[in-house]
């Protein structure tokens, strides 16, 4: 074997055994877009969707790159001008990159978290701290180690999918709409600028509508199951009583103190939507007039100063449903039935809002076509009236 064919075979067995090691392409994670019209400057795009505009020079002896912005916040003539000025301070010695960390402004978005739940939350109602307190969780872990302006919808939005298998979709639309705010609250306080909210745009899961209307027979059942549960329970009795009499909401009865009675009426200081008032039937008054008042507490449902909880009425409530073979219905649907009857006797949408504590007309609304049967007859007795008034003239017959 001559030295060019050994030449050949060890060029053609260096071929192959490069082949063999080449190591796979990487995945990039983002791309760099450079500007023809300004060396150094670019759009850097990421995974995640988020665009920033850079700018790469030669500094401190190794090539550096410096985030300018995102794009949703500058424009890119504005953002070219800017990588001019850190150009001309890489040529003179500058180290733009480290005066720029050191002279950041916008916050993490952990420090802004705990900034806006120790400026908010104070004015928040006792049960809305405690209710919140349970999402802020899902705040805190979204988006650890960020700045507050480099997040983005796109990353919202994942995050927003995530938490929605995780934990559900109602809990999920609650952590969004606390995260919305706590934004919304950085543009205000000129943390972000205007419209740099990363929540706009995105929508919440739809919810399943629950509401079931009891009927006479039901009703009927339900009051009998009660009837066997007062001698074990009956200050729960009494509660659920008065939330079928009212329609009020389980936590406004259960934290009703007796300041709060007043006649024929209840003054509520902290209801759902803020103060408001409830008018007393005959009925509910009775029940109330039935219950033993507590010297050691002004709370409604107390005994010797252990006050009646929402746990025990559920409890008591579970019970009852189970032994009239309700167990469909939840305790909340006595304040849909209790409305269903108001639309059903024709009372107008402002007066069941007013009666239920709505403060939106529109979350009434719902309870509009339980009057339909009204709306028929009135139509009937119009199409009677129209039928008579032409059969008169000879327009039809007979």
């Amino acid at each position: 074997m001559n030295a060019r064919t050994l030449r050949s075979l060890l060029i053609e067995e260096l071929a192959v055994l490069g082949k063999s090691i080449t190591p796979a392409p990487a995945r990039h994670t983002r791309t760099t877009s450079w500007c023809p019209r300004q060396p150094g400057f670019g759009t850097r795009c990421y995974a995640g969707g988020r665009k920033t505009y850079v700018v790469q020079a030669l500094m401190g002896g190794r090539t550096r790159t410096v985030t300018i912005a995102d794009t949703r916040l500058i424009t890119e003539a504005l953002a070219r001008n800017i990588a001019r000025r850190v150009l001309l301070r890489a040529q003179i010695g500058e180290n733009p990159a480290d005066t720029r960390i050191k002279g950041r402004d916008v916050p993490t978005y952990s420090a802004f978290v705990a900034r806006y739940w120790q400026t908010v939350s104070p004015r928040w109602k006792a049960s809305t701290q405690t209710r919140n307190l349970s999402y802020r969780k899902h705040l805190e872990r979204a988006f650890p180690r960020r700045h507050l302006d480099t997040i983005t919808p796109g990353e919202v939005s994942t995050w927003f999918a995530s938490l929605t298998t995780r934990s559900g979709p109602a809990a999920a639309n609650r952590s969004f709409e606390l995260l919305r705010a706590m934004f919304n609250k950085a543009e205000e306080w000129g943390v972000l600028p205007e419209g740099a909210n990363p929540c706009h745009g995105i929508r919440q899961n739809k919810l399943r509508k629950h509401e079931c209307l009891l009927s006479d027979n039901e009703l009927g059942r339900l009051g009998s199951a009660l009837m066997i549960e007062e001698s074990k329970a009956p200050m729960a009795v009494a509660a659920i009583r008065l939330i079928a009499l009212t329609g009020c909401r389980k936590s406004e009865i259960c934290n009703l103190t007796w300041s709060e009675v007043r006649g024929r009426r209840l003054l509520l200081h902290d209801a759902k939507t803020g103060p408001r008032t409830v008018w007393l039937g005959q009925e509910a008054q009775t029940i109330l007039a039935g219950v033993t008042r507590d010297p050691t507490s002004d709370l409604v449902f107390s005994s010797f100063g252990r006050p009646l909880t929402i746990g025990a009425v559920d409890g008591c409530y579970v019970r009852a449903r189970e032994a009239a073979g309700l167990g469909h219905v939840r305790l909340h649907d006595l304040r849909h039935s209790f409305a269903s009857r108001a639309a059903s006797m024709s009372e107008t949408l402002p007066m069941i809002a007013k009666l239920l504590g709505h403060a939106d007309i529109k979350m009434t609304a719902r309870y509009a076509h339980l009057d339909d049967a009204a709306v028929l007859e009135a139509c009937e007795r119009i199409g009677a009236w129209l039928v008579a008034v032409v059969r008169d003239q000879g327009i039809v017959r007979a």
